[in-house]
């Protein structure tokens, strides 16, 4: 490295069933003070929750010419090194405990590495110039022999057979990133499994597999995958063009039962149960072909089109933005679109989607209480830090964004005669302010600026004050006429007298060691003061409750009048006599075929 370069970096994944990754941070020459600070980023773009890599660091060592130097702590996230040699370089290392599985962090075991920079690099912040950080940085990576990696950093060379950072025996992967974001940004997976490539429209993708069970994957389901992954992306080059930013690589960690996705400027991680990829979990496969295309859609929505205030990013503070509802629930809406109008996901597979998200919409309240601006800017401490209270209160700017969007796209439609959509609003806003757009206005976007764009459009005139009203007024969006625009409406699920008669908790409810247990309360719950998230239902005018399944038997054949239930608070047995209320008639169920704008409109734009 010269002097004025960038931070040289390596990490070794040769002691993986220890769990331990080695890490080495090397800042050269000159040095501005006598002391270097060096400091964890605290977030990653995506996931607004302030974290702590450093609960996860051990064994560090500071060293000049071989020799230890002094260093101390500071704050929560800091490493202070004293400079006792400004002509030579310093060497920091340390190990990082990989054990939290997920996609925004550092994860090792003797299978697989998941490298997440933000959660393994300790970075410069003071005692260098910090222009430096915007320069090339050189990434090295030792390997068990035989792993491969996924990554979007640029590789440089390999080297096989050669002595690790601890003197195991190791393959070695040299890699470079332009600049600090880049650097933070560059993901990687290693293990065994080869990466699969194809190419779509000219451009390279890489789909790299890793199983937390060592579970065998089913090729014939992979391969099915990729076809689908084919399509979306194809359907995003008619919608956007063919991206001309580099490669793309989607890691796929399947699990008993995590799940997540974190998108990266030309690369994502996703995480799904196995049974996504095992024949016949149908509504899982489903699920996995909406996420890949939600975090794909990222690569315009958040990566490129962002806030102006992440232009820049400051990593090492809460950063806010009244704009999630637009960056998370319009990519929603919009990533799921395209799943149907490629094919990969049918029109059915929709509604059932379509379905269940109504379905969460239709049992909170939060709506009356929180705003879409209002959540976005408060991602920080409630959609990362929810508890069992939080759907009364609380409204979440994926879901209720999505619908949102959904309705405006729809109020668009209709007033510009099919004209325009928000997919439209999408391209001319990255064409205007996204980077790397070559005529770019600016860069990063703001409220004013969306509503502007969207007045702007062709039908869009007098659409101001009705995106107001949806993002910063307390009240639902008017799903119903959305719908009635596209021939569809809404039915309840509760279609005769049977199920009318089914007396109705309002409460739920997850099995816990054979117990059933309360998570939360459904909006105008029955016995919202009486039984408390956290409280197991024993029986009902004194029937054991054996299971969710049982109780639902229970309930639909009984009266609603004077019920006893038993059930169990902190540890004290208690029993109560109430009044229940029939099942409410909620309607959450599409019904009708639609009519020939909803046929058009989810018909694929590929010509």
């Amino acid at each position: 490295m010269t002097g004025s370069s960038g931070v040289k970096f390596a990490i070794d994944a040769t002691d993986g069933a220890s769990r331990y990754l080695h890490v080495r941070v090397t800042i050269s020459p000159p040095f501005d003070a006598n002391k270097l600070t060096l400091k964890f980023p605290r977030w990653v773009p995506g996931s607004y929750f302030i974290r702590e890599p450093m609960q996860y660091l051990t064994g560090i060592s500071c060293q000049q010419n071989d020799q230890d130097v002094s260093f101390s702590r500071k704050g929560v996230d800091s490493v202070e090194a004293k400079i006792n040699d400004h002509s030579s370089d310093l060497v920091v290392s340390y190990k990082i405990l990989g054990i939290e599985l997920s996609v925004r962090s550092t994860h090792i075991d003797k299978s697989h590495l998941h490298m997440m920079p933000p959660f393994t690099f300790l970075l410069p912040t003071a005692g260098i110039n910090m222009s430096r950080m915007d320069m090339e940085h050189q990434i090295e990576l030792y390997s068990p022999p035989g792993w491969t990696p996924a990554t979007q950093l640029q590789l440089i060379n390999t080297s096989q057979r050669c002595d690790s950072l601890i003197n195991n025996l190791a393959d070695r992967f040299t890699f470079s990133a332009p600049d600090r974001d880049h650097l933070l940004d560059g993901i990687m997976e290693v293990n065994s499994n080869k990466n699969i490539d194809f190419e779509v429209d000219g451009r390279a993708h890489i789909l790299k597999l890793w199983d937390s069970g060592n579970f065998p994957t089913d090729t014939t389901m992979v391969n099915r995958f990729i076809e689908d992954m084919k399509k979306i992306i194809k359907e995003y080059h008619a919608l956007f063009g063919v991206p001309n930013w580099g490669d793309y690589v989607t890691i796929l960690q399947l699990t008993e039962t995590s799940r997540g996705g974190l998108e990266h400027l030309n690369s994502q991680t996703s995480m799904l149960p196995r049974v996504c990829l095992i024949d016949g979990f149908v509504d899982e496969y489903r699920d996995l072909i909406s996420l890949f295309s939600h975090e794909y859609m990222h690569q315009w929505n958040v990566k490129r089109l962002r806030p102006k205030n992440f232009i820049h990013y400051d990593l090492q503070q809460e950063i806010h933005t009244d704009l999630l509802w637009w960056f998370e629930g319009c990519t929603s809406w919009l990533g799921d679109m395209l799943c149907v109008r490629s094919g990969a996901w049918s029109e059915e597979d929709w509604r059932k989607d379509m379905e269940r998200k109504l379905s969460r919409h239709t049992i909170r309240n939060g709506s009356k209480h929180e705003s879409l601006a209002e959540s976005s800017h408060d991602a920080w401490i409630h959609l990362y830090r929810s508890h069992s209270f939080s759907r009364e209160i609380q409204i979440s700017y994926y879901l209720e964004g999505e619908l949102a969007i959904f309705c405006l796209d729809a109020e668009l439609r209709k007033r510009s005669k099919g004209k325009h959509g928000i997919c439209n609003l999408m391209v001319s806003l990255c064409e205007k302010y996204a980077l790397g757009y070559p005529n770019s206005l600016n860069t990063g976007i703001d409220y004013k600026d969306i509503r502007k764009e969207l007045v702007n459009m062709a039908g869009g005139r007098n659409l101001g004050k009705y995106l107001d009203k949806l993002v910063f007024e307390k009240s639902p969006p008017n799903i119903a006429e959305a719908l009635e625009y596209y021939g569809l409406g809404l039915k309840s699920k509760v279609t005769n007298d049977k199920q009318l008669s089914s007396s109705w908790l309002g409460l739920n409810l997850a099995e816990k060691n054979g117990r059933v247990v309360v998570s939360s309360h459904q909006n105008n719950s029955p016995i919202r003061e009486l039984i408390m998230p956290g409280d197991e239902l024993i029986s009902i005018n004194r029937l054991r409750i054996n299971g969710v399944k049982s109780l639902k038997s229970i309930l639909s054949k009984l009266d609603p009048s004077n019920v006893e239930i038993c059930y169990n608070h902190e540890g004290i047995i208690n029993f109560s006599k109430i009044d229940l209320r029939v099942e409410p008639e909620l309607r959450n169920i599409l019904d009708g075929k639609g009519n020939t704008k909803w046929r058009e409109y989810i018909s694929t734009r590929i010509t």
